[in-house]
């Protein structure tokens, strides 16, 4: 049913239901899992010029180095796993992605959203809104 799981991963949460529920749902279909992670894009010139110039590069290498231990540690080895890392706006890479790679389904968590949250519209939100596949929400929290 799900050849391709796009999976979001926040590495800086500790502990992620949306893993266990991903790697469930690899095991039960025999899919790929995709597991990406987003850096934040810094936008305007001016704000990346307090930042060496490779930075990003340098982000980019830590991100992957970083992906491929948590995959490591939390994926088992018999699930075939991708290993994406992106930069720019999570939602809109999460999307980015999924319609590259065609995926099935989408996992993204969730928390129980701030005040700030309404006003801005938290990712997962927005991703399932606009994805042309399905996507499984899990509460983080």
């Amino acid at each position: 049913m799900y050849k391709h799981i796009l999976l979001a991963v926040d590495l800086d949460d500790e502990r992620q239901r949306s893993v266990e529920v991903a790697v469930e749902y690899a095991k039960a279909f025999g899919s790929t899992l995709h597991v990406m992670t987003v850096l934040p894009n810094f936008g305007m010139s001016m704000v990346g010029s307090f930042f060496p110039k490779d930075h990003e590069k340098q982000m980019l290498e830590q991100s992957t180095k970083a992906l491929h231990g948590f995959v490591k540690a939390n994926i088992p080895d018999e699930i075939a796993v991708q290993h994406i890392v992106g930069l720019g706006s999570v939602y809109e890479e999460v999307l980015r992605v999924s319609e590259e790679i065609s995926s099935d389904l989408i996992v993204i968590g969730t928390h129980r959203p701030d005040m700030k949250d309404y006003l801005l519209g938290p990712n997962a939100a927005r991703v399932s809104r606009h994805a042309k596949c399905s996507v499984l929400i899990v509460r983080e929290s």
